[in-house]
């Protein structure tokens, strides 16, 4: 486990930065995912449009869940559950 723990360690402020990276210069990520899927539908002639828009979807959430880390999302953060159970009518 020293191993783990030991890159683990070394590895955080690279996700770190990679964060910001990702948060500063997210418009162009997603223009240049977006360009690229667009040359790969025309190379492959359209036969594979749905895998390369599922694809290019699902590259897009992990970079805005990358660039957007620290902010929780509509409807998360700072709720609690109720203390007990609903009060009976």
């Amino acid at each position: 486990m020293g191993l783990l723990n030991n890159l683990r360690t070394k590895l955080d402020p690279a996700k770190g930065k990679v964060s910001d990276l990702a948060h500063q210069h997210g418009g162009k990520i997603q223009h240049g995912l977006d360009k690229a899927a667009r040359a790969v539908d025309e190379r492959t002639k359209g036969k594979y449009r749905d895998r390369i828009q599922t694809g290019t979807g699902k590259a897009k959430s992990a970079m805005d869940r990358l660039a957007h880390k620290n902010d929780p999302g509509p409807g998360k953060g700072d709720t609690t559950p109720p203390a007990g159970p609903p009060p009976a009518s």
